[in-house]
């Protein structure tokens, strides 16, 4: 066993190195600084409408969306006792490398250019979203698989995460710039499927004790990973739509979301369950929640009143999820998800979808005004209807089902 347990260390350490190397050395060749990042505009021959590329970029707004992944995400897959300390720990090394390495793959994708990647503060962002769907994943394997496979699982999804968001944002034009599909759905059935993979019945009982193991510890880690949310995500859900005023309708209605979301959880929980007021992770659940109902919806006419509807409806899920859904995923499908993923991102994904498919085709000129070319561009220029659009973004649903789970099954 400690000769085992050497060679582990050896392997994560060595996997670390190369890996690092590989990234100084890609780095090296293709990496050059973005003209879009000088007060010049963006080069024509990059594909520069995958982000905002406004030269006004605020630094603010990029450290708001980079905290949100580096600590919220981080607290947030440590609530399990056994391994809270060490999984906040590995997150941030999987945030570290995911990073580098979406700026690479990404940066092939969008910002190539005479064989060279340039890069700038919108390729930050971007490598942001592609690393916040890796670490969702990682929430469905987490204290069941080792570092090395945490990285080797970083490794792969963020070269089938970008795929699947150039082919939904770039190819089809799909409205999504909070990531209800390419962020929350696409991370939580990847990972679903990984877990699925790697199912072993012998250990699945002593997962599940290990699982009930709460302590003190647990709500600290999720009582400040819900402050966080709160406070980051309405700029996580908005960076990519900061045209003017455009950015307001994401803020707000990510927020109203959130909060009834919130609600929905006290009061279902004391129906649910025995204590009378929820625990701070079931709090934390139902935030996610309503925040990824949103991811879609966000710049879209929802209206205030709509945002809150949504947010109640969504927030449901999460109680209902982890008293119902979760233990037939384990028993009949035979998936262990640790962290719940598929109540706080998967399915609150999938209906952000559908919700922002139904607000596709209620989109008119004469509501959205100027935005309808923000939101729906190729609306706006009279190259596609506002059918024919909504056709498109149910149609990025499936598609993005089928990448995650093949992605998901290959990886495991």
């Amino acid at each position: 066993m400690p000769e085992h347990k050497a060679a582990s260390r050896l392997w994560f350490s060595g996997l670390c190195f190369l890996l690092q190397i590989l990234n100084i050395l890609l780095f090296a060749v293709f990496v050059r600084y973005s003209p879009e990042s000088s007060p010049g505009q963006c080069p024509p021959q990059l594909n520069c409408s995958r982000r905002n590329q406004d030269p006004d970029f605020q630094q603010p707004r990029f450290q708001d969306v980079h905290i949100q992944v580096l600590l919220s995400f981080g607290l947030l897959v440590a609530f399990l006792s056994r391994y809270g300390p060490g999984s906040a720990a590995i997150s941030i090394l999987i945030i570290a490398f995911a990073i580098q390495w979406a700026v690479l793959i990404q940066g092939m994708f969008y910002f190539f250019l005479n064989g060279k990647i340039y890069m700038g503060a919108q390729s930050m962002v971007s490598a942001d979203f592609c690393t916040a769907a890796v670490l969702i994943s990682t929430g469905a394997v987490l204290g069941r698989v080792n570092p090395v496979q945490m990285l080797l699982l970083a490794l792969l999804e963020v070269t089938l995460c970008t795929l699947n968001e150039y082919i939904l944002l770039s190819l089809m034009g799909v409205s999504d710039s909070g990531g209800s599909l390419t962020i929350h759905t696409f991370g939580a059935y990847f990972g679903l499927m990984v877990s699925r993979v790697l199912y072993q019945p012998h250990k699945d009982k002593r997962k599940r004790e290990e699982q009930q193991d709460k302590g003190h510890q647990t709500d600290a880690f999720a009582v400040v990973g819900t402050i966080y949310l709160w406070i980051f995500w309405p700029s996580f859900t908005s960076i990519t739509t900061v045209h003017d005023n455009a950015e307001n309708w994401a803020v707000l209605n990510t927020y109203f979301s959130l909060v009834a979301s919130t609600v929905s959880t006290f009061i279902l929980s004391p129906v649910l369950y025995e204590e009378s007021t929820p625990r701070m992770v079931q709090i934390q659940d139902a935030t996610l929640a309503g925040i990824a109902m949103m991811g879609m919806a966000g710049e879209m006419l929802v209206t205030p009143f709509g945002a809150l509807i949504a947010g109640l409806l969504v927030g449901l899920i999460s109680p209902l999820g982890f008293r119902f859904f979760t233990p037939l995923l384990r028993s009949r499908l035979k998936i262990q998800d640790t962290c719940g993923i598929h109540n706080t991102h998967g399915l609150p994904g999938i209906l952000g979808a559908l919700l922002g498919t139904l607000l596709t085709l209620l989109a008119t000129a004469d509501t959205y005004g100027y935005r309808l070319e923000l939101v729906f561009p190729l609306v706006a220029q009279g190259s596609r209807t506002v059918t024919d659009q909504a056709l498109i973004q149910l149609s990025a649903l499936p598609l993005t089902l089928l990448l995650a789970t093949l992605g998901g099954c290959l990886t495991g």
